[in-house]
């Protein structure tokens, strides 16, 4: 039997300069994201479609969004195999490739994630469980397009 799970998002315009939309230059892209008990995220447009550069916009939000799965599931997987993780730092970059009708999509993300463990023998075992973590992703499994892993595993 497959479980489901629900999940609930409020998006609220705030960009109203008192015209609403009635020109493409007269109006914000901001807007506040909230979810029920956490802290807004505040979200614009990429610059590049006339967005706030000081608020995340909505391809960050997707690229942070397969990292962090990838993240969450690979510790739990090292958290299994007897893996110590110590520190855990990813710069993950994303392309999205615009189309001559005005919209787009990514044609790729990849994750590049920095991984300290604390002994030496745990580093092949901790290269290994990027791939099963890749696998198990809800995100990574939600998207059309390639995520790559360039991973560093470390010593301490």
């Amino acid at each position: 039997m497959n479980k489901q799970h629900f999940y609930n998002a409020k998006i609220m315009w705030t960009g109203n300069k008192g015209t609403g939309t009635d020109n493409y230059r007269a109006y914000e892209r901001s807007h506040a994201i909230s979810i029920e008990d956490k802290t807004d995220i505040l979200g614009s447009s990429d610059p590049a479609f006339q967005g706030d550069k000081t608020k995340h916009n909505p391809e960050e939000l997707l690229v942070a969004s397969l990292s962090s799965c990838h993240m969450l599931w690979y510790l739990h997987l090292c958290s299994e195999a007897a893996v110590i993780v110590v520190e855990y730092i990813d710069n993950a970059t994303g392309i999205m490739t615009e189309t001559a009708n005005g919209g787009g999509r990514f044609t790729e993300v990849t994750l590049n994630p920095i991984v300290t463990v604390t002994e030496n023998s745990m580093i092949e075992k901790a290269n290994e469980l990027h791939k099963r973590a890749n696998e198990l992703c809800f995100i990574a499994n939600s998207v059309n397009f390639p995520v790559y892993h360039k991973p560093t595993i470390k010593l301490k």
